[in-house]
């Protein structure tokens, strides 16, 4: 493996694949954990971090990367996932493990200010690294981003739980198959367990298609995902209510449970950066009515025993962000909520033109500097 004195690789830690051309791959040291990174762009240019998602990595944002050539971007592999060291996940925090790993990053690479992008679990991520460093932040990109009350167990569009213990969300949700199949490193998409599957039935729409090596080497990073009960999917407790299993302490579904995770803070945040939430139609993780939602699971009885809506309703989760962000521009924030028709949960993959075509437009706008102080 070639490593130049910089410390990059043509060929990242655990890939069998080579980057493309203009992207670099590195380990960099931090105070908290030897993290990886892919990083693009002159390092004289306005700075964009990108944070991926559940079941992926900093690699997910190849492309875009390179379709970004003027920008210095710097897309980390978080804690559990990828080339980076896979420490624990302290859910009892939330996602705050996250966000000062990045935070940590940014120190080590003396990054100053910078535009910052989150998809899913890491738009969430994103959300709370607002709301902990306000001033380092130019703009944030939501892209797909998860509902700032987390994933199941919430009813309406404050995020209020249905139970106390916040039962039916958390890493108890997860088929055992799913970590099963994972952990053994299936490649296959014969199971709708496998990563294979999930990427192309639940992360992107089925209709869509990817060339077949850059599905190879997503679904390789989706791979090297850490499975255990520190890790993904996290452990759980009982619970008397349904589903009969409640969040535990470890891992990134837990730290997205509503019993750790609640953003409503940022929604008091005065004067705060220009925010870009992009989402696809036609996306089934995250919506008012997600497939994966627990109560729409109970509703088609996949999980047994659904005590019906008036008792666990399906999570309104677009209604959740939307009702933040509106508080947010109500205190001097602003937001452009885009919807892109025959996409799914991945619009930077499935309608790219027209995703370039609003970030490039949020990241132009900030060169009239709002925050500066």
């Amino acid at each position: 493996m070639a490593v130049s004195p910089q410390g990059f690789v043509e060929t990242p830690p655990g890939s069998r694949y080579p980057l493309l051309p203009a992207i670099r791959s590195r380990m960099v040291r931090t105070p908290r954990l030897s993290q990886h990174i892919y990083e693009s762009g002159p390092a004289t240019g306005e700075t964009l971090v990108l944070v991926h998602g559940n079941m992926s990595s900093g690699r997910f944002f190849e492309e875009l990367m390179a379709a970004l050539p003027e920008y210095h971007i710097i897309a980390p592999d978080l804690r559990g996932y990828g080339a980076t060291e896979p420490l624990p996940t302290n859910a009892a925090r939330g996602v705050r493990d996250y966000s000062d790993d990045i935070h940590a990053l940014a120190r080590a690479l003396r990054l100053g200010r910078f535009h910052l992008l989150g998809w899913s679990l890491g738009g969430v991520i994103t959300m709370q690294y607002l709301l902990d460093h306000p001033q380092q932040v130019r703009t944030l990109t939501l892209h797909a981003t998860g509902s700032p009350y987390g994933y199941g167990g919430t009813r309406d569009a404050e995020g209020t739980p249905n139970f106390p213990d916040c039962a039916g969300s958390g890493g108890g949700l997860v088929y055992s198959q799913v970590a099963e199949r994972f952990g053994a490193g299936d490649t296959t998409a014969r199971s709708p367990f496998t990563a294979r599957y999930s990427l192309r039935n639940v992360v992107v729409r089925p209709s869509f298609r990817f060339a077949a090596e850059r599905e190879d080497i997503l679904v390789e990073q989706m791979l090297m995902m850490r499975i255990g009960e520190q890790h993904y999917p996290g452990d759980k407790v009982a619970s008397p209510n349904w589903p009969y299993v409640a969040p535990g302490i470890y891992g990134p579904n837990n730290a997205l449970s509503p019993r750790y995770l609640n953003l409503a803070p940022l929604g008091e945040m005065r004067d705060g950066p220009p925010v870009l939430w992009v989402r696809g139609g036609d996306d089934v993780m995250v919506s008012d009515a997600a497939q994966l939602d627990p109560a729409m699971l109970g509703r088609y009885a996949m999980i047994r025993g659904w005590p019906g809506r008036r008792i666990f309703p399906a999570q309104p989760m677009l209604a959740q962000i939307r009702t933040l962000l509106d508080r947010y521009a109500s205190n001097g924030g602003a937001y452009h909520e885009v919807v892109l028709r025959n996409c799914g949960h991945a619009p930077m993959f499935e309608q790219p033109e027209q995703f370039l075509t609003h970030l490039r437009a949020l990241l132009a706008d900030s060169c009239v500097d709002h925050n500066a102080v």
